[in-house]
């Protein structure tokens, strides 16, 4: 039990990052399942609806529980969401092309295509939140 104390000590924030990333991931695929299942909707509109509400609540997740980053100011926290939306702007962009890839091209089962794709996306977003947005 020592030991797992040590690990969770050591690599908090990666551990931390990786919960919400999961809880993130868990809510872009849910919106976009959902979406993706009415036949009026297309699925990259589904997509796109999905990463605007995945964003969101990967925004107010990171900043609170996993940099724990605290702004004094409206304009320092103005920066910091505008500089997390504009880089999870640019995975989306990665995770819209891929889509498009893997399923308008590839035919791949649309669930699947948005499963692979996400797990890239996470590693992208640790990086770019890690040392681009909530450094410290």
């Amino acid at each position: 039990m020592l030991t797992l104390k040590k690990i969770y000590k050591t690599h908090k924030e990666v551990i931390g990052y990786l919960f919400f990333g999961v809880l993130t991931t868990l809510v872009n695929m849910s919106v976009f399942y959902t979406l993706d299942t009415v036949p009026t909707i297309h699925y990259l509109f589904a997509n796109a609806i999905a990463i605007i509400v995945s964003i969101i609540f990967a925004f107010f997740t990171n900043k609170k529980y996993v940099f724990k980053s605290e702004t004094s100011t409206l304009y320092a926290w103005l920066k910091e969401f505008f500089l997390f939306c504009s880089f999870r702007l640019i995975s989306a962009g990665f995770d819209m092309f891929s889509m498009l890839v893997l399923i308008g091209f590839f035919e791949w089962d649309s669930n699947l295509a948005k499963l692979i794709t996400q797990v890239i996306i996470i590693s992208l977003n640790y990086f770019f939140s890690k040392w681009l947005i909530f450094k410290k």
